[in-house]
C-alpha cells in the first residue's frame, strides 16, 4: 500500500509540471500580452565604455501591431517604430518617412534586436522541449525556430518553478554560437494580478564590453489602442 501511495503521489506530481507549451504560453501572455501600453528606457553600453539611455513609450494591440515613440535623447526625439504583422519600419522625423527593419536588426544600436522588443510571440514563433534545467526550483525549455525570419535559430529559456516568471534567456545563431544572454529581474506587480519583470539585463556574448538594460517604469494592460495608431499614414502624429 506504501508503495502503490508514494506511486500515485510521484504520478500526480510529474502531471502538474507545466509541459513546454504552457510556459511558453506563459511568457507570451507576461513579456507580451494582448493590448498594453508601458513607459521603459533602456541604457546602451558600448564597447567603449560610454552609455546611452533611452526613453521610450509602448503601445501594443492586439498580437501583430505595435507601436514605440522615442522622447530621449534629443538626437532620436521624434523617431517611431512601427510594427503590423511580419513587417516593421522606422519613422525618422527629420527625413519625415519610415524605412523597412529587419526582426534581426538592432534595436537603437544596442544589445536588443528588433524582435525582442517589437514581437513577443514565442508560441507562434519556435517549437519547444522541456530540457534538463540547472536549478532545482527552475524549468529550462529549448525553443527551435520555426522558419528563417525569427531574431535567432535556438533560445534556452529558464523560468520559475512557482509561477512560471521569465529568469534567463540564451539566444544562438545558425553557427549554433551563443550570441547574448538575457538576465530577467525586478518582478513586479504592475497591476492586480499581472507580475513581470521590471528589469532585463541583454548581453552581448561576443563582445563582452556590450550589454543593455531595459527598465519598464509602468505598464497598463486593456488600454485604449485605437487602429488608425498602427497605420503607416499616422507615424509623425
Amino acid at each position: 500500500m506504501r508503495t502503490l501511495v508514494l506511486c500515485l503521489v510521484s504520478s500526480l506530481a510529474f502531471a502538474a509540471e507545466p509541459t513546454a507549451q504552457e510556459i511558453l504560453a506563459k511568457y507570451d501572455a507576461v513579456m507580451g500580452p494582448g493590448t498594453f501600453e508601458a513607459q521603459t528606457e533602456m541604457t546602451a553600453t558600448r564597447e567603449d565604455g560610454s552609455a546611452r539611455t533611452y526613453g521610450m513609450r509602448f503601445l501594443k494591440r492586439d498580437a501583430d501591431k505595435f507601436r514605440v515613440w522615442f522622447s530621449e535623447p534629443a538626437s532620436v526625439k521624434g523617431q517611431e517604430i512601427l510594427r503590423l504583422g511580419d513587417n516593421a519600419w522606422v519613422y525618422l522625423p527629420n527625413l519625415k518617412r519610415a524605412t523597412r527593419i529587419a526582426n534581426r536588426d538592432s534595436f537603437q544600436g544596442g544589445d536588443f534586436n528588433n524582435a525582442d522588443v517589437l514581437r513577443v510571440n514565442y508560441t507562434a514563433d519556435y517549437d519547444a522541449v522541456l530540457v534538463p534545467s540547472d536549478k532545482a526550483d527552475a524549468l529550462t525549455v529549448e525553443l527551435k525556430a520555426k522558419s528563417t525570419e525569427t531574431a535567432y535559430d535556438k533560445i534556452r529559456l529558464t523560468v520559475r518553478k512557482g509561477d512560471l516568471q521569465p529568469l534567463k534567456g540564451e539566444y544562438f545563431g545558425t553557427s549554433g554560437q551563443m550570441i547574448r544572454s538575457a538576465t530577467f529581474s525586478e518582478h513586479k506587480e504592475f497591476e492586480k494580478g499581472f507580475v513581470r519583470p521590471a528589469r532585463i539585463v541583454m548581453q552581448n556574448e561576443v563582445v563582452k564590453a556590450r550589454k543593455s538594460e531595459m527598465v519598464t517604469k509602468s505598464f497598463k494592460l486593456n488600454v485604449d489602442a485605437p487602429p488608425q495608431r498602427f497605420m503607416q499614414a499616422d507615424l509623425g502624429k
